[in-house]
């Protein structure tokens, strides 16, 4: 919800400018970019891009050759009862589960700025942008996770009976082979290096969430360590390519003249 919706306070009924708000907001995040530096912005972008999946993929790859199947034959039983604390704790990393909290937070900014004046909408306007950052990051970089996961179709492991950790059966849709990549450490990492993106002093408190999440998937044995690490790299790709395009129209961040970008 950026800035510019401020002006929406300018109708006096409360529902018009909830309206207004919210349809400012739309064509905010759906208008051609105005950023002057987002070509540089692009370029930079892209290099990550490739440099983040180059070597992620590499690592990936030797997870999956010469790690996994040791890892899950050190874990519990699937189902041990004294694994219940992961059990618990694995769920704040659902996409579902931090999806709604985020579009909650969004519902509560939106139904609260038409009360407030002009200063102090502006300041919750701001938050609604970062919220709405959040959102997209997790949202698309969990949209890129269930294409690879349909497509690659690895069973999870023991799946079969075995450690066969190259079990896969492409395009088989069901949920014994979504394991490749996790979507619970797409989900935690894309909303790490988003909250990351926007509150830098929060970075380390985040990214132990991200890892804690990442280490349930692994004790519950609902997925191999190289499905956790390509979910991570997933969703920091997914909100990589999120934070751009907010910062290609002024949403949230700047782009310096090296092509970084800043939160605003």
């Amino acid at each position: 919800m950026p800035p510019s919706v401020v002006a929406a306070g300018k109708s006096r009924n409360y529902a018009t400018q909830l309206f207004e708000l919210l349809r400012v907001s739309v064509v905010q995040l759906g208008r051609a970019p105005t950023q002057v530096r987002r070509r540089v912005a692009a370029r930079r972008l892209g290099r990550n891009v490739l440099l983040f999946t180059t070597v992620g993929g590499a690592f990936v790859i030797a997870l999956m050759t010469s790690f996994d199947a040791t890892e899950i034959a050190l874990m519990p039983p699937r189902g041990s009862p004294d694994l219940w604390p992961a059990r618990i704790l694995t769920d704040f990393g659902k996409n579902a589960f931090v999806l709604y909290a985020l579009i909650a937070a969004l519902a509560a900014i939106a139904l609260a700025a038409p009360l407030l004046q002009r200063a102090a909408r502006a300041k919750l306007l701001r938050l609604g942008t970062q919220v709405q950052y959040l959102f997209f990051s997790v949202a698309f970089s969990n949209l890129l996770a269930e294409a690879l996961k349909y497509a690659a179709g690895r069973g999870r492991p023991f799946v079969g009976g075995k450690a066969n950790v190259v079990n896969f059966v492409p395009f088989a849709g069901t949920e014994a082979y979504f394991s490749f990549p996790s979507a619970h450490a797409v989900t935690a990492f894309a909303l790490a290096f988003a909250v990351g993106s926007i509150w830098p002093r929060a970075r380390i408190a985040i990214w132990a969430y991200a890892l804690l999440i990442g280490a349930t998937r692994l004790v519950l044995l609902a997925h191999h360590p190289s499905d956790v690490a390509a979910g991570a790299i997933v969703g920091i790709l997914g909100a990589m390519v999120v934070r751009y395009w907010f910062a290609a129209r002024r949403l949230g961040f700047a782009v310096r003249a090296g092509g970084e970008i800043v939160p605003l």
